[in-house]
């Protein structure tokens, strides 16, 4: 571990020069030699590189969500050039250069860390020794050597012996314990870390060799940081916890704010949202705009996340607009109602027997009213050509010549019966005629 952090030896004087500076703040509050002033110096220091490397972190994030999405694409290559390499490494180029993607973009921020890293490593192993480094002079080398965190000092190690323990003016047990609860604690909070990122922030809905490799991740991390942290002294056992208590912070709030689109986390920031817009009746937040006006863009291509966020919105009265706002959807309810009610006043469904017999309903009607309108024309026709008194037989024969001849509805009925062979449907009879003999 020297030789590496002797590696990074040009960084030394910067990380020096500002754990001195935090050191004359903090100092002057709980004193120069604490290990307050001094713990606190290191704990600012992790929070000033964190803070420098915000935009390396979000090149991280959406980094690792492009490489999310491109896992089936990349699959794919694979599984065609997996006779040819060289191919393969083509294709895989191209599709990173096509998307802008940067596999070594996930990277960048312990990349970015690990020289500051090892610095401290180097800083504090000096004082441990006692020398002189950076800007860290006689006087200030006296003072770091005598800060101690709960009975440890910040240059012990638990692998250090008893009496390198006894030099720093500290007990073996102290350190030791003191050492192993840090070590846990950093371990702990990167496992915690990586697992709230497979169990919340990724896309379950597609299912690549990516997740198993993050699940494994998730186990190897915290093992090879506890392996690693018996040979950390406890100034930098600090620095470490530190880093990975901010980026659990700074992970739950990108997972609650700016989740992975297919996840459960963003099943359950869409369902905040779709409470908040129930409840004002607008979209707060240019942020939650921009969300909504993404997923309105994304049309046919949502996720199973986003169309239940719209189902709510409808059912609940709103519909989204292009720019991310929504607005009272009135009408949309109203349509609604009128289809369910709409769909209530169908009739049902009728058997064949049920529809011909209401076809045939009609057609008997139709019969009895042609049969019923002849009969009554001829009845009134009758009563106006019968004479008042005793008819001649040339009268009757006059009026029996200007009478034209239809022939009777039953030789008509008889007729259709006698080509059918079968039995018919009877109409209402025609009543005879007034001037017909019995």
């Amino acid at each position: 571990m020297d030789t590496i952090a002797s590696l990074f030896s040009f960084i030394t004087w910067p990380v020096s020069w500002v754990i001195v500076q935090f050191h004359k703040v903090y100092g002057a509050i709980f004193g120069p030699d604490t290990g307050w002033a001094w713990g606190l110096s290191i704990v600012s220091l992790v929070v000033l590189i964190r803070i420098c490397l915000i935009p390396l972190f979000v090149k991280q994030i959406k980094s690792t969500r492009n490489m999310q999405a491109l896992q089936p694409k990349m699959k794919a290559i694979q599984e065609r050039y997996k006779s040819d390499k060289q191919r393969q490494s083509e294709e895989m180029m191209k599709l990173y250069k096509e998307t802008g993607t940067n596999p070594l973009s996930s990277c960048l921020p312990i990349l970015a860390q690990s020289p500051f890293f090892f610095a401290l490593y180097h800083v504090l192993s000096a004082i441990a020794s006692g020398k002189e480094i950076g800007v860290i002079d006689g006087p200030l080398l006296a003072s770091a050597r005598q800060a101690h965190i709960f009975g440890a000092p910040l240059a012990s190690k638990f692998t250090d012996s008893a009496a390198e323990v006894a030099a720093l003016d500290a007990s073996l047990t102290s350190v030791r314990i003191v050492t192993a609860v840090m070590i846990i604690m950093m371990s702990a909070s990167q496992f915690f870390t990586q697992r709230q990122l497979m169990m919340k922030n990724v896309d379950l809905s597609v299912k690549t060799p990516y997740m198993q490799q993050q699940k494994m991740l998730m186990y190897i991390f915290p093992v090879i940081f506890a392996v690693m942290g018996i040979n950390f002294p406890v100034g930098v056992l600090v620095y470490w916890l530190t880093t990975n208590v901010w980026t659990m912070g700074q992970q739950m709030y990108v997972i609650n704010q700016n989740p992975t689109p297919g996840s459960k986390a963003q099943d359950s920031y869409l369902q905040r949202l779709l409470k908040s817009i129930t409840e004002h009746g607008e979209v707060r937040g240019r942020r939650r705009k921009s969300v909504v006006k993404v997923i309105v863009a994304k049309g046919s291509d949502r996720n199973d996340n986003e169309r239940r966020f719209f189902a709510g919105l409808s059912k609940a009265g709103f519909a989204a607009q292009a720019d991310g706002t929504v607005i009272k959807g009135d009408t949309l309810v109203a349509e609604a109602e009128g289809g369910a009610t709409a769909k209530r006043q169908q009739p049902k469904r009728q058997s064949k027997a049920q529809r011909q017999a209401s076809a045939a309903q009609p057609a008997v009607a139709k019969d009895t009213e042609e049969d019923a309108e002849p009969a009554a024309e001829e009845a009134t026709a009758s009563l106006e050509k019968k004479p008042q008194g005793p008819a001649t037989t040339e009268t009757k024969g006059e009026a029996q010549a200007d009478k034209p001849q239809r022939p009777s509805r039953a030789n008509s009925g008889g007729s259709r019966q006698g080509k059918s062979g079968q039995g018919q449907r009877k109409g209402q009879q025609r009543p005879k005629h007034p001037s017909s003999k019995k």
